[in-house]
């Protein structure tokens, strides 16, 4: 009864959401993590000095609003405008301005499926008009995804949780079809051959996404950034928090792309276990999505066979994730860690699979 009552002071919208539910972080014992596509590699040793500068008195005061000088650090390595330029408290945090700043009730946003289920939440939120369109069976995009009139489409590029890429040519002619504003979720690209970056420049409605989260190491300081023209970056600062990144984030921010012989060596190494990652679990009989990610999707017998690995993998202290959705509950997605967290995995997974 104290649950239906609570319940009427919500929006309805809100009261019939599910929410968004991230991967597990465990709380007790040691785990060989690899279910929520953390880089398995220390960040660089010139961020861990940076923040030890940052921690002294200035504390007290509130932080560069503008974030200059990460935005002017982002413009310097990818060769933009740093007004060009918005830092986000990870790009979940930019994900929520976009979809605040361009889409209100009823209005439709794109997104395929099966992704990032992020968005379908921040669509929920706005009570806009989900569209979901389904990936084809090898995860290439149908024509549907092509929605006139949409407010926002998202594109995860490279997918979660398959690893797929889809072409950076095919992106650039659904911008080219559409009135609404397009946003390339590129949270995991620096793991692939190819980016959309360079579109920016050509599509006036186009905004791409990175997060230091995961080639940079530094998922626990949560700093994400946005690049697009002018235009709509000074209409997402008016949604956006005044103070929204911390001190300590931007000068971590700042370090980390400072020191670009770390992040190449760290994305290599990823890369290479990545790829006898894959080569191992087709030789266990997987059938394994091609990914340019730092995680692998893998397809097992059915969904029972699935579950049974994920909690047999579990009981062995080896966490990946299972995602109990349609389309996906014989899947099973495996960060790429280190070499000696993959032989484990594997020893592992030969005896239970």
């Amino acid at each position: 009864m104290e649950t239906r009552i609570q319940s009427t002071y919500f929006r309805k919208n809100i009261d019939k959401m599910s929410g968004y539910v991230p991967g597990e972080q465990p709380q007790d014992g040691q785990y060989i993590k690899l279910n929520t596509n953390e880089n398995p590699y220390p960040p660089s040793p010139k961020v861990i000095a940076a923040l030890k500068e940052e921690i002294n008195e200035k504390l007290r005061l509130y932080p560069d609003p503008s974030a200059a000088s990460a935005r002017k650090k982002v413009a310097e390595i990818f060769g933009t405008k740093p007004e060009r330029v918005m830092i986000g408290n990870g790009s979940d945090e930019l994900l929520t301005i976009i979809v605040r700043s361009f889409a209100g009730k009823g209005d439709k946003v794109v997104y395929p499926y099966p992704s990032y289920l992020l968005y379908k939440t921040l669509s929920e939120i706005q009570d806009a008009e989900g569209c979901i369109i389904d990936f084809l069976e090898d995860y290439s995009l149908p024509e549907e995804i092509i929605v006139k009139d949409a407010a926002v489409t998202f594109i995860c590029n490279p997918n979660s949780p398959s690893g797929t890429m889809t072409p950076v040519e095919e992106v650039s002619g659904i911008a080219g079809k559409i009135d609404g504003v397009i946003v390339i979720d590129e949270a995991y690209v620096d793991f692939a051959d190819d980016n959309c970056m360079r579109l920016v420049d050509k599509h006036p409605n186009f905004i791409v996404l990175r997060t230091l989260s995961k080639s940079y190491s530094l998922a626990g300081m949560r700093l994400g950034f946005a690049v697009a023209q002018e235009g709509l970056i000074n209409g997402m600062r008016k949604v956006k928090d005044s103070y929204n990144v911390d001190r300590l984030s931007m000068a971590s921010a700042v370090a980390a792309l400072g020191d670009q012989e770390i992040f190449r060596e760290n994305v290599a190494r990823i890369k290479n276990t990545r790829k006898r990652l894959i080569d191992s679990l087709k030789k266990l009989g997987f059938f394994v999505y091609p990914s340019q990610a730092n995680f692998v999707m893998i397809r097992c017998r059915d969904a029972r066979n699935a579950r049974e690995i994920y909690q047999g993998l579990k009981q062995r202290k080896i966490l990946i994730r299972y995602i109990d959705q349609p389309r996906l509950d014989d899947c099973l997605r495996i960060t790429v860690g280190t070499d000696e967290e993959i032989n484990a995995l594997l020893d592992n997974l030969a005896e239970i699979k």
